[in-house]
């Protein structure tokens, strides 16, 4: 596919390749109009700025940030360190006061002891009904050998717990909880938390997406899958979306060059075939919310990967009615840069306002707030 840079014009693209990893294949098409670059206080995007200012940075690098609203406010989570796998690297978390960050403070480290500290990947903020707020974690060397570590807060993140390891199950090994994305929350109290799992196999990795569910607030967990054999489609980092007449959908990241779905029509206990969606996606992290008026709405990386290049220098929201069909709606970022804009995470709040916030370039965390209304 020809490769077009997007600045101040919308531009039809038409997706229509085959993307490939060792022998897996898949294969996308469809015409999309991507939208111009939006423009804050022009339509639905209200607001844009960092979390902190790029020129006085927490540390060298910050990635996959976490959003979630508690009864005092907004706060965001994040790792930050010299680099992405450094044992310097912890979890760090700001709080929206007044429409202002307030300055990332270490909330989690993976120091051992003296002589061993391990890197933390991957926070994720989750405050179930009528519970204490939690930070899930990653801890450990790297994705293929890390595990999952949870903290619990009851005064809404101005104080936590110790870090405590999730525990282990026969299907996964080590319980990671959400790997990225947020858990969701059922009806009946039911917590489904989107995970995924990163092995070797011959020397080649391999990618297989699994669900935890806990029924007693998030205190013990039970495996559902891994739902892919990794033979197909390598698939990482689901997020989970719930329609109103009970199923739900699974999207994910995958090796594939597209965007992968599942569908659940049990509340999240058994999933069908993980099969390709018509949108691109070059390996990159995504995130997905059902709306209150039912739409479902997606962040992700309107492209796809090609030679020399990681396909992340455009940021974009899709809207679906029913999850087939998805229109693009919004171009968020779509400027060149050194590492692009990724792993982004978003939320709707009370006020019914949908915050995101995503990594910049791999220096800073930028925060967005959109008017659903007006896409």
């Amino acid at each position: 596919m020809k490769q077009i840079k997007l600045f101040g014009l919308a531009i039809l693209m038409t997706t229509h390749f085959y993307g490939q990893v060792g022998s897996k294949k898949s294969k996308v098409e469809k015409k999309y109009t991507i939208p111009a670059l939006e423009i804050v206080g022009k339509g639905a995007l209200l607001e844009k700025q960092f979390i902190y200012p790029l020129d006085n940075k927490p540390a060298a690098q910050a990635h996959a940030s976490t959003l979630v609203e508690t009864p005092d406010g907004l706060m965001v989570a994040f790792f930050a360190g010299p680099h992405e796998g450094a044992p310097e690297v912890g979890i760090r978390l700001s709080n929206l006061v007044n429409n202002k960050w307030s300055w990332p403070v270490e909330i989690a480290n993976g120091f051992e002891n003296d002589s061993l500290r391990y890197p933390t990947w991957n926070p994720v903020l989750f405050l179930p009904k009528d519970g204490k707020l939690h930070l899930f974690y990653k801890q450990g060397p790297s994705p293929i050998d890390w595990w999952g570590m949870v903290k619990v807060s009851d005064d809404n993140g101005k104080s936590w717990s110790y870090g405590t390891k999730m525990g282990e199950d026969k299907a996964i090994g080590h319980l990671v909880g959400p790997v990225k994305n947020k858990p969701i929350q059922l009806a009946d109290g039911t917590i489904i938390s989107p995970s995924s799992s990163e092995i070797m196999e011959n020397d080649e990795p391999v990618w297989r997406i699994h669900v935890e569910i806990s029924a007693d607030d998030a205190k013990s967990w039970d495996v559902v899958g891994p739902i892919n054999d990794g033979i197909e489609f390598d698939a990482i980092q689901p997020s989970i979306l719930e329609f109103q007449d009970g199923r739900l959908m699974m999207l994910a990241r995958t090796r594939q060059n597209v965007i992968a779905q599942s569908w659940s029509s049990d509340k999240g206990r058994t999933w069908s075939k993980v099969e390709a969606t018509d949108l691109p996606n070059p390996n990159s992290g995504t995130d997905a919310v059902t709306l209150k008026d039912g739409r479902q709405l997606l962040i992700y990386n309107h492209k796809i990967k090609n030679d020399g290049e990681r396909g992340r220098d455009i940021l974009n929201l899709a809207i679906s009615k029913d999850g087939l069909s998805w229109s693009p709606v919004m171009t968020i970022e779509n400027e060149p840069s050194l590492h692009g804009y990724a792993y982004p995470a978003i939320i709707q709040t009370k006020d019914g306002m949908v915050h995101a916030t995503y990594t910049y370039d791999r220096t800073g965390i930028k925060h967005i707030v959109v008017d659903p209304s007006k896409l």
